[in-house]
């Protein structure tokens, strides 16, 4: 059984940093594309960042130069580092090994996690 589990959000100021990780088991870490979304109340989820299983990433142009995301394979661990938070990036930021990339997208059937709030004050 495939479990994905975010971790590491928070309550921070604009401005700020904050690093989420993201573990995944029951699956070979290290042959699938890795990726984070987000969502808000009443929109649709969209891709944030992923990674592909060698290491390529994509970054939306709405985080390109603040986010940047990488992975550990030997840790089965994915992350995303966020800098110069802004009041637009407060979301739940979903993680999620993905079972078709590129693109960077939620489909549905990609092994989602539960997500991890994250909330930027300003």
């Amino acid at each position: 059984q495939v479990q994905v589990k975010e971790s590491g959000g928070a309550l921070v100021q604009a401005g700020g940093s904050l690093r989420l990780s993201c573990t995944a088991s029951g699956l070979t870490f290290d042959e699938y594309a890795m990726g984070w979304f987000r969502q808000v109340p009443g929109k649709r989820r969209e891709g944030v960042s992923c990674i592909s299983y060698k290491g390529d990433t994509y970054v939306a142009d709405s985080v390109k130069g603040r986010f940047s995301i990488s992975r550990d394979n030997a840790k089965n661990t994915l992350y995303l580092q966020m800098d110069k938070l802004e009041s637009d990036d407060t979301a739940v930021y979903y993680c999620a090994a993905l079972t078709a990339y590129p693109p960077c997208y939620p489909f549905d059937d990609h092994y989602w996690g539960q997500g991890t709030q994250v909330t930027v004050s300003s």
